[in-house]
């Protein structure tokens, strides 16, 4: 049998890999518990220092697999407990200090957006397309997208892709901020080759993941850790963890190193 999802781990990075292509990564039980229990196993490990997020085949994620649902869910019961369990590994990766990037290419929709999200670096191809769907099926967002898509875009630009049958362009997603870059294959044209492009999108995003593991990953990490948490504090809860991380940061041996290298390169001009 098939793995629904792989997990890889190769000098500090951890590659989560969407392994259900046929269905264009769309999350059925099997994915669900694989995704929950890869996610804690990844940011349970002293040596990873960032976490790249992969689909197979023509598509990130089409979020939940309604064909499978429809056919072994007997209520919505079931379905609260299935996205409670993919919530488990979306909270493990947004509430760690190990930065995630997504290799998005081809298709994100429904609750793909929460996985989407769950990095904090999106990558996308250019012929990307990204959007909502739940309500042409009569359901409502989950896997986050409510709460992190506002947060991502703003409220009425959440409610422009949750409202209406709307797909965003790669353009319209790094305009509104949903991801960060849009990449072409290597003709440069979007879409000509959409094998090329996805694989594009994939070297890109492991350059950022290689970024962060080359420079000073720990405090990368703890930074998008006090992003991330930071709506559940106030102002000046806010300032105090601040304070509290910058202090911790600065007795790490990697900071001694790189502010006593610091020091000495300005004396030096």
């Amino acid at each position: 049998m098939t793995e629904p999802l792989l997990l890889t781990i190769d000098e500090g990075l951890a590659r989560l890999t969407l392994n259900r292509p046929a269905s264009l990564n769309a999350f059925d039980a099997d994915l669900a518990h694989a995704w929950r229990d890869a996610t804690a196993a990844a940011v349970a490990r002293n040596d990873v220092g960032a976490i790249l997020i992969e689909g197979r085949g023509r598509a990130f994620c089409a979020g939940g697999d309604v064909r499978a649902m429809s056919a072994s869910m007997s209520g919505g019961h079931e379905i609260t407990a299935l996205a409670q369990v993919i919530n488990a590994g979306i909270l493990s990766l947004t509430t760690s200090a190990v930065p995630v990037v997504a290799a998005a290419h081809g298709t994100t929709a429904g609750g793909g957006l929460g996985i989407l999200m769950c990095s904090d670096y999106a990558v996308i191809g250019a012929s990307s397309k990204i959007g909502s769907r739940y309500a042409n099926i009569g359901l409502t967002p989950d896997l986050s997208v409510s709460a992190q898509l506002a947060r991502a875009v703003g409220e009425r630009r959440a409610l422009q892709l949750l409202l209406q049958d709307r797909m965003l362009s790669a353009d319209e997603a790094v305009e509104w901020g949903l991801v960060a870059e849009a990449i072409a294959g290597p003709s440069g044209e979007a879409g000509s080759d959409p094998d090329a492009e996805a694989d594009a999108v994939r070297e890109r995003a492991e350059e950022v993941a290689r970024f962060w593991l080359a420079g000073a990953s720990g405090a990368y990490g703890h930074a998008k850790r006090l992003v991330r948490s930071q709506p559940s504090r106030s102002f000046e809860e806010q300032l105090s963890a601040e304070a509290d991380s910058i202090g911790a940061a600065f007795d790490t041996a990697d900071a001694q190193a790189r502010i006593a290298g610091f020091a000495a390169a300005s004396r030096e001009r």
